[in-house]
C-alpha cells in the first residue's frame, strides 16, 4: 500500500488523448492537464484502416 498512498500525496498530472471535455472538466478542478487531439485512423473504421495501412506499407 505504500506506493498507492505516496500515488495520492503528490500533485496528479494527466495527459489526457479524445475527450477534450474531458481535459476542461480537469482544468475546472485545478489539475494539470495536457490535452492531445486524438482521433483513431479512419474514424475507427476497422476495413478503412485496413486500407490506409497497405497505401502506407504496413
Amino acid at each position: 500500500m505504500g506506493k498507492i498512498n505516496e500515488l495520492f500525496a503528490s500533485d496528479i498530472k494527466v495527459i489526457n488523448m479524445g475527450l477534450v471535455s474531458f481535459a476542461k472538466d480537469l482544468k475546472e478542478q485545478k489539475i494539470n492537464v495536457i490535452h492531445v487531439d486524438w482521433k483513431p485512423p479512419a474514424g475507427g473504421n476497422q476495413k478503412m484502416a485496413s486500407l490506409l495501412a497497405k497505401l502506407k506499407g504496413k
